[in-house]
């Protein structure tokens, strides 16, 4: 039995691609280890239910590019999967190949039909967002008499205030907050990278008389769930729905949209850029990479594309009245 064929091989190499690849020589984020372990989760309960074979009889064999590719078919027609969650899956098993054509060379060919497998390509949308009197509305449709809604106000406020990925939102803690000199928080983004931003007077406010309130201690979570633990993002995103229905009241159009956390964030990125607020700054506080990420709030803002519009003088074109052709006057003087 040679290596492709070996059902330890298989298991072997998936082990070590985590620990030593991942975590001990890329020391990738704990995101990045749980997304990728959940893409193999859904590849081996896939391979299991069309082979007919428990996950220990799995080899390297099996994971040819023929069975990727009814992987990447299954996550979108079956599960629904967006083209961006199939693309994300397929990254993980490109890069868990790479690792393979490194340590197996008789995997070489096996791997090098998996590494040709395009990332598929797809339409995107221009970005939703949120105006500022809808976002007011959210934040003031939780009910202040209770834990709850309390709670709700800070999380919206906070939210809005940083433009924070639901990740780093519920990781905040109170010692990353700062009250000396300008209020500020500290958040944790993507990749371990960490960003500080300022908070509004009345976010330092509330901030400080709910820590005051909850009697919160520096290592404890700052937006906690009704357990006192850290909030999931599907807890975020209830909390958040229930405030756009009660905010429908005043905004009809609300419920008819896609209003995520990450909608939000849009909207904060937006009206600093309606604010005349430079986009390397936006880049910056939002903790994108490059600029070139931020540049879609430009092109979703009309209000900025009608000011360059105005900026530029109409061509002058004199106005001619239609004289249509002797034929069709005589065809209407016949009628």
């Amino acid at each position: 039995m040679n290596e492709l064929s070996d059902p330890s091989k298989f298991a072997t190499l998936l082990q070590r691609f985590f620990i030593e690849r991942l975590m001990k020589q890329k020391n990738v984020s704990p995101q990045t280890v749980a997304a990728y372990r959940d893409a193999f989760k859904l590849l081996i309960a896939y391979l299991e239910k069309q082979l007919k074979r428990p996950p220990d009889a799995i080899t390297l064999s099996d994971l040819d590019s023929k069975t990727v590719l009814g992987f990447l078919d299954f996550l979108e027609i079956e599960r629904g999967n967006s083209i961006r969650s199939r693309n994300a899956r397929l990254a993980a098993i490109r890069s868990f190949m790479r690792f393979v054509a490194m340590h197996s060379p008789l995997a070489l060919l096996l791997s090098q039909q998996i590494l040709a497998i395009p990332m598929k390509r797809f339409e995107k949308p221009l970005l939703d967002f949120v105006s500022v009197e809808e976002m007011q509305a959210l934040i003031m449709a939780p009910d202040p008499q209770t834990w709850f809604g309390r709670r709700d106000r800070i999380l919206l406020q906070v939210l809005y205030n940083t433009g924070a990925r639901v990740s780093e939102l519920t990781n905040i803690r109170v010692k990353d907050i700062s009250f000396e000199g300008t209020p500020c928080i500290r958040l944790y983004g993507k990749g371990r990278k960490q960003r500080t931003l300022p908070l509004w007077k009345e976010t330092a406010s509330q901030v400080r008389g709910w820590i005051a309130e909850e009697c919160l201690q520096p290592n404890d979570v700052l937006i906690p769930n009704r357990q006192r633990r850290k909030m999931t993002r599907c807890n975020v995103c209830e909390r958040l729905e229930l405030a756009v229905s009660k905010a429908s009241n005043q905004y009809p159009s609300l419920p008819n949209r896609n209003i995520s956390p990450h909608t939000v964030r849009h909207g904060t990125a937006m009206h600093m850029l309606q604010a005349g607020v430079d986009i390397t700054i936006i880049a910056l506080w939002l903790g994108h990479e490059s600029p070139v990420t931020t540049h879609g709030y430009v092109e979703a803002d009309l209000l900025i594309k009608e000011r360059a519009l105005a900026s530029v003088d109409q061509p002058r074109t004199k106005k001619t009245r239609y004289q249509p052709p002797a034929a069709i006057l005589k065809f209407l003087e016949g009628l």
